[in-house]
């Protein structure tokens, strides 16, 4: 049974050296709903999911996790309530794909335990989930981007936290395979109640998929709401500094983006 899990932001300041990318920033994260954290590059998307993870020390203001700061969590305390798939991840090399989602359930795993059948079934259950099942005795350093990106959500699956935090979760995954992954992502959050936070580039799949839009610009939030609230062309524009047209989606009611290119335009005869 899913737990209730509050996370916050209050007056968030972060940065990389001299540079400071997040700056006073505060947001509430909806328990229970889906999250999808938009923007152009660099306007502090992942740095943001980074502190919220406690890989990033904040330089100013706190995350807080059920009125607590993640900062002064114990480590494994914190990995067995939120997990979190980073950007571009890196696995030990040789690992089998089966090891690698077993991972997952370390946190789980007491001084002097010992792997338990419910282990074995979480494995399983994230193999299948993920269709990575058939890859599970190959070695993950085999296998093509769009495999072991699904191998690495299986990972955070198999971690079964009520809180997860996903950054590019589609990354060089194809079409059929993005859409495979957020519908995934779409049944555990109803089924469990888990609450996903998830940074995505497609604006379109963001307002498909998810309940609750962050939309950044230069470090700070420039539109936060419900998809029809955030993905407007005024946003677009302010927030990409593109033309666009938002229409209703067909198929999901919701809004859906059509940028204008300079060659994209037609010309009245």
């Amino acid at each position: 049974m899913t737990l209730i899990h509050t996370l916050t932001v209050e007056n968030l300041t972060l940065g990389y050296g001299d540079r400071t990318v997040i700056d006073g920033l505060d947001l509430v994260v909806p328990t229970g709903r889906i999250t999808a954290i938009v923007g152009a590059n660099a306007c502090g998307k992942s740095t943001l999911l980074r502190s919220m993870s406690r890989l990033l020390v904040p330089r100013g203001g706190q995350v807080l996790l059920d009125g607590t700061q993640v900062h002064r969590m114990p480590a494994k305390e914190l990995a067995r309530t939120m997990g979190l798939l980073p950007q571009s991840p890196i696995a030990p090399e040789g690992i089998t794909v089966a090891d690698l989602v077993g991972r997952g359930r370390n946190p789980h795993q007491r001084m002097f335990s010992r792997w338990s059948a419910l282990d074995d079934e979480a494995v399983a259950a994230a193999l299948d989930a993920t269709d990575t099942a058939s890859l599970a005795d190959r070695s993950v350093d085999e296998l093509s981007g769009g495999q072991r990106q699904r191998v690495w959500i299986a990972m955070a699956l198999a971690q079964q936290t009520d809180l997860l935090l996903l950054d590019e979760p589609t990354t060089f995954l194809d079409v059929s395979h993005q859409v495979e992954v957020l519908d995934l992502l779409t049944d555990l959050n109803r089924a469990r109640g888990t609450t996903i936070v998830m940074v995505l580039h497609d604006l379109n799949l963001a307002a498909r998929y998810a309940d609750h839009l962050i939309a950044l610009a230069d470090g700070r939030v420039h539109a936060v709401g419900e998809p029809h609230e955030v993905l407007t062309e005024e946003t677009v524009q302010a927030v990409f500094g593109l033309s666009s047209r938002v229409l209703v989606d067909p198929t999901s009611g919701r809004p859906m983006m059509l940028p204008i290119g300079r060659h994209n335009v037609v010309v009245p005869v």
